[in-house]
């Protein structure tokens, strides 16, 4: 979809690049400089929003004639954000947590323009099966997944093999909800 503005994808994730392409759009690529953290006590249901607000901020002084679209996604268990894991014994303890288990996956996004911002939500329910210590370890020293909320891609080896079942978006898990993206676009 060609917009009558430039676009701007505030994201380094090579997914949401991906899901953005695939979807038909044109855009450049700039990455906010925001601190990722939150209060403390906020409702995790609203951190992903939260911060994909604050990643719009921080453009919004900057553009001109541009729309941006910013996006966090947060993995949520037992009422626990994941977070992207800091080093390799973060990331098996974060497996290991979800192995068995079900879990929701939320990404926030916003676009922004001069004029206006409109910001939501999605959430997916997301079921793994049981993993050993030994596929957790392949996982984590064959795929780095230092980058990724809950220490796991969807697309990547671990979601083909661990992912038992998914209620909503599996581009939502990727990190992007593409639909909701595109939906919102075209009345831009």
């Amino acid at each position: 979809m060609k917009l009558k503005r430039p676009l701007i994808l505030a994201s380094s994730s090579p997914r949401r690049q991906y899901l953005m392409k695939e979807a038909g759009f044109e855009f450049v690529i700039e990455k906010p400089d925001v601190d990722e953290s939150f209060p403390a006590d906020m409702p995790v249901d609203q951190v992903a929003r939260y911060l994909a607000s604050k990643k719009a901020e921080y453009f919004r002084l900057k553009i001109r004639d541009e729309i941006v679209v910013t996006a966090d996604t947060v993995v949520i268990l037992f009422n626990k954000i994941l977070n992207k894991p800091q080093d390799r014994k973060e990331a098996i303890e974060m497996l290991s947590s979800l192995s068995g288990r079900t879990h929701l996956v939320m990404t926030g996004v916003c676009i922004v323009s001069k004029e206006k911002e409109e910001s939501f939500d999605d959430t997916t329910e997301v079921t793994f099966q049981a993993l050993t210590r030994e596929e957790i370890e392949f996982y984590v020293d064959h795929y780095k997944p230092y980058d990724k909320a809950g220490a796991y891609g969807a697309q990547d080896w671990i979601g083909m093999v661990a992912i038992q079942r998914i209620s909503g978006s599996y581009f939502n898990v990727m990190g992007l909800p593409i639909h909701k993206v595109y939906e919102h676009l075209k009345h831009w």
